[in-house]
């Protein structure tokens, strides 16, 4: 089950079980069901208020409460079974009010408009809901964004596969960089790859013969071997494998759907796989350059963002703090580059680790709203 209120333009907090929820200058039980929306709400009154949402139905429910008016958001209750309560806190304004419950298999209900005369002037904003045409279009932005990005990658695979048959080690380390941060800066659209993901770029751990794995290749199968002594005409075969994936890849993207669910969690998920893989060096088959993968994983962050601005914009008054978290973090990164080469992780001092570690928790911090407030509300 999940609980969330909708505090402020985008912030989503997490309601604990009922036994925690902090007290409240008002608790108000109300009752939903498929015949009912809200009833037992008599006595309204502004400030913080804890609705006690109990469905007295036989349809688990959605109870969201709204603005008649215009349908926006202020707070809501998920997987309301028969029979249970779930608290539901929100912070009232002078206004007016309904509940609206959407049970499943049923059609949407919207009760009662209740007015709330006292309190404060304003209380929590609400988010108007994302509707599916508002994230297909988004979709279409950022997957315009993917192909024109699929033009070098092809071109700096090819490259790749050209300085590995030429036998120039080092050549063919500087061509592998380009290409890889190439297919990093995709980012989201890594959703829509499917098995070609794995191919491309999959990580030996948990092959039962690691990097040695007949299943290991990609990127991180050639990375692993120039930066091993592995003979330059060993890792042809890879070489060739990685050039016939990619161009299997571009060449199907057209065919292959992208969720549109899917683009408001990648706004913080390719962080958080940074975080978790290159931010810690587990990533690093050997070339020292995860945190150049990072970087590229920002701009692939940004790139969503960009996709989702029209949707967010009105929605999350936290996006200009979202833009300046990655500009942050962005320059960090960006300073551990220098004369083309970048600094391996496990070189970094203490204080830079911790200021990277910080400002990419301050970054996802600020992302993580994204998912729930782009969200395509079921409206009826």
């Amino acid at each position: 089950m999940r609980v969330r209120a909708l505090v402020g333009i985008g912030a989503v907090v997490l309601l604990a079980a009922c036994d925690s929820t902090p007290k409240a200058r008002s608790e108000t039980t109300v009752e939903v069901s498929r015949a009912v929306c809200g009833s037992g709400w008599s006595d309204p009154h502004g400030g913080t208020q804890v609705f006690r949402v109990h469905n007295v139905g036989t349809n688990t429910a959605e109870v969201e409460l709204v603005d008649p008016a215009t349908g926006a958001v202020y707070a809501e209750v998920d997987g309301v079974a028969p029979g249970t309560t779930r608290p539901m806190q929100v912070r009232l304004g002078r206004g007016r009010y309904a509940f609206k419950c959407l049970p499943e298999d049923t059609d949407a209900l919207t009760g009662s408009t209740v007015t709330v005369r006292d309190g404060p002037a304003r209380g929590a904003p609400a988010v108007v809901p994302v509707g599916e045409q508002d994230l297909r279009d988004a979709v279409t932005t950022y997957r315009a964004y993917v192909t024109r990005s699929f033009g070098p990658l092809r071109r700096d695979v090819a490259a790749l596969e050209r300085e590995v048959r030429s036998g120039d080690r080092a050549a063919a380390r500087r061509a592998w960089l380009t290409a890889h941060l190439d297919y990093e800066r995709l980012g989201a659209a890594y959703g829509t790859f499917g098995d070609l993901a794995d191919a491309i770029d999959r990580l030996p751990a948990g092959l039962p013969d690691g990097a040695h794995d007949k299943d290991f290749t990609g990127f991180h199968r050639i990375e692993y071997g120039l930066w091993h002594g592995e003979s330059m005409t060993a890792l042809r075969g890879p070489a060739g494998r990685l050039r016939t994936d990619v161009g299997t890849l571009v060449g199907g993207f057209d065919r292959e759907q992208t969720d549109p669910n899917d683009l408001p969690l990648r706004a913080h998920e390719i962080l958080e796989a940074t975080l978790e893989f290159e931010l810690t060096g587990a990533a690093d088959q050997g070339s020292g350059s995860t945190l150049a993968t990072a970087r590229a994983n920002v701009d692939g962050t940004r790139a969503v963002l960009s996709a989702l601005r029209p949707v967010l914009t009105g929605r999350y008054r936290g996006l200009s703090g979202a833009d300046a978290s990655l500009d942050t973090l962005a320059k960090l990164l960006d300073a551990q580059h220098s004369g083309g080469t970048w600094t391996p992780v496990a070189d970094l001092s203490r204080a830079e680790r911790e200021r990277l570690d910080g400002a990419t928790g301050d970054a996802l911090e600020r992302l993580a709203p994204i998912a729930a407030l782009a969200e395509v509300r079921r409206t009826r």
